[in-house]
């Protein structure tokens, strides 16, 4: 069973240890990276989950507010610890995220900036359904941006 933890004292070694396939270290953040994102956006109302799978972190990910135009959660990080991918971890995750955000309902919708190669990570976040906005950052030409609307 997946379940969203806090990262604390006692398990954030776990988070550091966990790898990323070579090819995703272009897409994603090191898992120490997103980590520190949670200190350096703290005036953003940052949150790093935990993802546990029956007792072992499996997975981290990390959520700021946006307030700035589009107001939206702003979803920068969600990775699964290599040797657990491709076992719905990170689909079940993602679900678990996005109701605890519902639940709370600050903004109306979630964004997330996903390189247009990442294949695995759009096919993902289409399944519960994100959904392309169509705009193009100039910043990053390369990536699709996705919406999911509560």
């Amino acid at each position: 069973m997946i379940k969203l933890v806090e990262i604390t004292e006692e398990n954030w070694l776990a988070v550091r240890r966990m790898t990323l396939g070579e090819e995703q270290k272009t897409y994603l953040d090191s898992p120490l990276g997103i980590l520190a994102r949670g200190y350096v956006y703290r005036d953003c109302r940052p949150r790093v989950y935990g993802i546990d799978r029956d007792g072992k972190l499996v997975g981290v990910a990390f959520v700021k507010d946006l307030d700035e135009e589009p107001a939206c959660y702003d979803l920068q990080q969600l990775m699964i610890d290599l040797p657990e991918q491709g076992k719905g971890c990170g689909t079940e995750a993602l679900r678990l995220i996005l109701a605890e955000l519902g639940r709370e309902r600050k903004y109306d919708c979630v964004e997330v900036c996903v390189k247009r190669e990442d294949l695995p990570a759009l096919r993902v976040y289409e399944k519960v359904g994100f959904v392309d906005t169509g705009y193009i950052d100039e910043d990053a030409p390369d990536c699709l941006n996705l919406i999911y609307r509560f």
